[in-house]
């Protein structure tokens, strides 16, 4: 990833470190401020597994990754997030559910929703904080509170997109299924504060007009123009790295 990112076959260039070669054989590993940025996004296999709770832990279950790459970072992640299958919504519902830990950093994310035209539907405690803030929103029931309740409008397809931060004991089993259903029905979901953020940052920079597609040459190309100089160098023989 870091290879494609810069343009520079690092891993050839390491094997000939190894090998007794000194960085100072390469010139081209300098410091450089990329006129782009680069997403990785891990691909999940949960689509695979809709029983499963798809919250995530130190074990490894990434079955795949892929990169985004654009000239901001909410176009990079809003395409590294398309790559891996979770194509995120422009306009819609947005189911919020956060730990209270977590509702100090909602406040930004929730307002930026709003603005941009999003209608929040929250549980009872994140909605008695976002009426606190200003923020409006709708309340909508857990499934032990009752019908309608949160399975049932992600059935109904009313959600179109889902943070929900793992709040305890005292709700693992909603935590769980709405994740399990976030699954089943093809919905963008964040578990974390951090990728809620990066999630809007990404639906802001697609809202205000992506450029034209570029392949990764012709980023390289761009980071070659603002150097004035090559960024790669022809590959060595086989002699000449020994």
């Amino acid at each position: 990833m870091v290879s494609k990112t810069v343009g520079l076959p690092l891993a050839r260039i390491a094997t000939l470190l190894m090998l007794g070669k000194k960085l100072s054989d390469f010139p081209e590993l300098v410091h450089r401020r990329l006129p782009y940025v680069t997403v990785k996004e891990a691909v999940f296999p949960f689509n695979m597994f809709p029983e499963v709770d798809p919250v995530l832990g130190p074990e490894m279950r990434a079955t795949g990754e892929v990169m985004g790459i654009d000239q901001d970072f909410g176009l990079a992640f809003f395409k590294a997030e398309e790559s891996a299958g979770g194509r995120l919504p422009l306009e819609g519902n947005v189911l919020v559910t956060v730990t209270d830990k977590d509702k100090p950093e909602l406040f930004p994310i929730a307002d930026k929703l709003s603005q941009m035209g999003f209608k929040i539907l929250a549980t009872e405690n994140t909605y008695r904080f976002l009426k606190e803030k200003g923020i409006e929103s709708a309340l909508i029931k857990k499934l032990h509170e009752g019908r309608p309740n949160i399975a049932d409008a992600i059935k109904n397809r009313e959600i179109n997109l889902i943070v929900n931060t793992p709040i305890g004991r005292m709700s693992v089993y909603d935590d769980s299924y709405i994740r399990m259903l976030a699954i089943q029905y093809k919905i963008p979901y964040v578990t974390t504060m951090a990728a809620a953020r990066a999630t809007v940052d990404g639906i802001e920079s697609v809202k205000k007009g992506q450029g034209e597609p570029k392949s990764l040459q012709e980023y390289h190309e761009m980071l070659r123009e603002k150097e004035g100089r090559p960024i790669a160098t022809k590959p060595p023989s086989t002699m000449e790295a020994i």
